[in-house]
């Protein structure tokens, strides 16, 4: 039985959408050992990412990622190609351009995502995991994934730094070196360059661009709830600069004995 002309077309038109919706390609994901920077400015527009919300009936709402006509799945394991993944729970560009994805990743569990960085460069396209080995007693509790920080930039896992626009990334000094900031962040300095974390007894501070830390005593009589130390630390702390420039949060003590070489 011969098929009308137009019926041949449609058959033709579905084949090739069917052909491009599975257009996809595995990307191992390389290891960030140093700040490195991911702020690429395309020669062609085609070479921008973009996201797409998909809505499967019956399923929750979930992301991809396309780098020209295909989808990018990130394979999480290196030698099974099996093993990838491409629907994603969150994704956010981190400069203008559109050519750095921070992205999250659900495991299997749905309870920790997991973060990586999509990006171009110079035409191609590379996957970054944002993960560094850690043994800290708490990291379930101190691992949330993606958080914004103002307009300044993301935290991720209390492990790394991304600032926003320029989408440099910045790997977090840890205040334990085998394990992950055990705290909350609280707050930013005025100049956008110091993260203050309340780590049980104190605020454990670190300037994402120097890589200068410092451990300041919660002084005695604090509230012991995030909710309220804040309110409490900010009536009685104020930012500071030491003699190396950077700005650290400081206990107003009238009696403490000034080292007046941080003053100059």
């Amino acid at each position: 039985m011969k098929l009308p002309l137009f019926a041949v077309a449609l058959i033709i038109l579905a084949a090739g959408c069917n052909q491009q919706e599975k257009k996809v390609k595995n990307y191992i994901p390389g290891i960030l050992t140093k700040n490195e920077v991911f702020n690429d400015f395309p020669k062609d527009a085609s070479d921008s990412l973009s996201v797409v919300r998909v809505n499967e009936q019956g399923q929750k709402d979930y992301l991809t990622v396309k780098f020209r006509d295909t989808t990018v799945r990130i394979q999480t394991e290196k030698s099974d190609t099996a093993k990838a993944a491409y629907k994603f729970v969150s994704a956010q560009f981190t400069n203008n351009q559109k050519t750095c994805l921070l992205v999250q990743l659900a495991d299997s569990s749905g309870l920790v995502p997991r973060p990586f960085l999509i990006a171009t460069n110079s035409g191609k396209l590379e996957v970054i995991s944002l993960y560094r080995p850690s043994n800290g007693k708490d990291d379930r509790k101190f691992s949330r994934g993606v958080e914004r920080v103002g307009a300044t930039g993301y935290l991720v896992n209390n492990d790394f730094f991304i600032t926003n626009v320029t989408s440099k990334v910045y790997l977090l000094k840890r205040q334990h070196p085998d394990e992950r900031i055990q705290g909350q962040i609280l707050l930013l300095s005025p100049d956008k360059q110091t993260i203050v974390f309340a780590v049980q007894d104190y605020l454990y501070q670190v300037s994402y661009r120097t890589n200068e830390d410092l451990n300041e005593p919660i002084a005695p009589g604090s509230p012991k709830d995030i909710a309220s130390i804040y309110k409490w630390i900010t009536a009685n702390y104020s930012f500071r600069k030491n003699k190396n420039g950077v700005t650290f949060l400081r206990y107003n003590d009238d009696n403490r004995i000034v080292d007046m070489r941080q003053s100059r």
